[in-house]
């Protein structure tokens, strides 16, 4: 469903990063980062980033990490 780069730049908005900060990383424009965002939106029908973050952990392509902190 998701492409292998969709998936990675799942994982890094999942981890808070901005489009910037993804697009630094990744070695991408942030145009790009923004393009890809909106893909994987469309494809998993969320409305917002809250949305596309949690059909994305209901659908099993995103999984919480042993020994994350959710506090804060």
């Amino acid at each position: 469903m998701l492409s292998d780069r969709e998936k990675q730049i799942l994982h890094l908005i999942s981890m808070e990063l901005t489009t910037v900060q993804i697009a630094r990383d990744l070695y991408l424009s942030p145009e790009t980062v923004r393009s890809h965002r909106k893909s994987i939106m469309f494809k998993l029908h969320a409305l917002n980033t809250a949305g596309m973050i949690r059909r994305a952990y209901e659908m099993g392509i995103l999984k919480i990490s042993a020994g994350v902190n959710f506090s804060r």
